[in-house]
């Protein structure tokens, strides 16, 4: 089971709505571009893998949505659907990195619109399988730094829900499983979206991983009193000193295993380091609806008084002192990560 899916014979993209787990399994069905904005925008998909390949999809419906019978004129308006579909979520850089990617396309000598049309769907389709092996390569590199009988503290939700497949941290942790190690996981909740709690429990239910969800706010507890060996986490941004953009919760997560001696390990595809970012304090962090903090859950129950305000950032930087390695999918990254996150982006031997 796919988080995204094309379906050839109707020409839609088939997602699952991550808004409705763990309750209901059901699908959102986008036509066009306009709908992939929204289920980027509205996190009905979420992770920045499968933003990527999602709005790679999205440029693919757009130009067999359009009724441009020249070059030209379909260029343009793929140009304009990118920059709709750049504005649904600014922090995570797979979304610009699979928008370029299909947008370099309509440079190439093809005679017909439908001959580009026909190249930005196999492309998209192209994204989606290399997914799904970049994830399973950063498993198995992720994998070798998890021993038998760890307990592993992970925040937000980096499964194949996240990605195509596998995903990005919660796929190592599912390796290493996989690999016979007897493992467990404490789930940070992540407020305000909870998607500890909704997607990463249940991605762990269906693997038969042993979990238990904590509060955010416990984390410390169980890495001072070393209940925890390993914390694990995605990134939607990093930049190529080692800073690293990932879900509100994990500046704090981090502060407190370095402070407790317990690594920390970020693992993302390399399509998620931006190069052309000297340091995280350059990423640019979404500031989300305050009812996301003033409501419980997404379900519209209020618990701050009527005349509250909230602020509700999406991320924050955690600054790369807190990090031990970085997983990426052509190896483990260590410090200096100036030095070695560009060679890890070249796929030159980490070894």
């Amino acid at each position: 089971m796919r988080t995204l899916e094309w379906d050839d014979n109707k020409y839609q993209l088939r997602l699952i709505d991550q808004r409705l787990l763990p309750g209901k399994l059901e699908y959102f069905i986008c036509s066009d571009e306009k709908a992939v904005a929204v289920a980027i925008r509205d996190m009905t998909v979420r992770g920045a893998p499968a933003i990527g390949v999602t709005a790679a999809f999205g440029l693919a419906l757009a130009a067999y949505r359009s009724t441009a019978t020249d070059l030209s004129t379909l260029k343009v308006e793929l140009e304009d659907s990118a920059e709709h579909l750049l504005a649904s979520r600014p922090t995570a850089v797979n979304l610009a990195w699979g928008i370029r990617r299909m947008l370099a396309l309509t440079e190439q000598p093809v005679t017909s619109t439908d001959a580009m049309k026909e190249l930005l769907l196999t492309e998209a389709k192209k994204m989606a399988e290399e997914d799904v092996e970049t994830n399973r390569r950063m498993a198995n590199h992720g994998a070798h730094l998890i021993q038998d009988g760890d307990t592993i503290l992970h925040h937000c939700n980096t499964g194949s829900l996240a990605a195509v497949d596998w995903g990005t941290a919660l796929g190592v942790v599912r390796m290493a499983h996989e690999q016979g190690k007897r493992i467990r996981v404490l789930v940070d909740e992540t407020r305000p979206r909870l998607q500890g709690m909704r997607l990463t429990a249940w991605e762990l239910e269906q693997y038969g991983i042993p979990y238990e969800i904590i509060c955010d706010g416990a984390a410390g507890h169980f890495l001072r009193t070393g209940q925890v060996q390993k914390v694990f986490f995605g990134a939607d941004r990093v930049a190529m000193n080692g800073d690293v953009a990932n879900k509100i919760g994990t500046y704090m997560l981090a502060l407190a295993a370095y402070t407790n001696q317990v690594p920390v390990y970020p693992v993302v595809p390399t399509s998620s380091i931006d190069l052309n970012i000297n340091n995280g304090d350059r990423i640019p962090i979404e500031e989300r609806d305050p009812s996301e903090v003033l409501e419980i859950e997404i379900k519209g129950t209020r618990v701050a008084p009527l005349g509250a305000k909230a602020r509700n950032p999406a991320f924050d930087i955690t600054p790369n002192y807190l990090i031990s390695a970085i997983v990426t999918e052509n190896g483990v990254v260590h410090p200096p990560f100036s030095e070695n996150l560009p060679r890890a982006v070249r796929s030159i031997d980490l070894q």
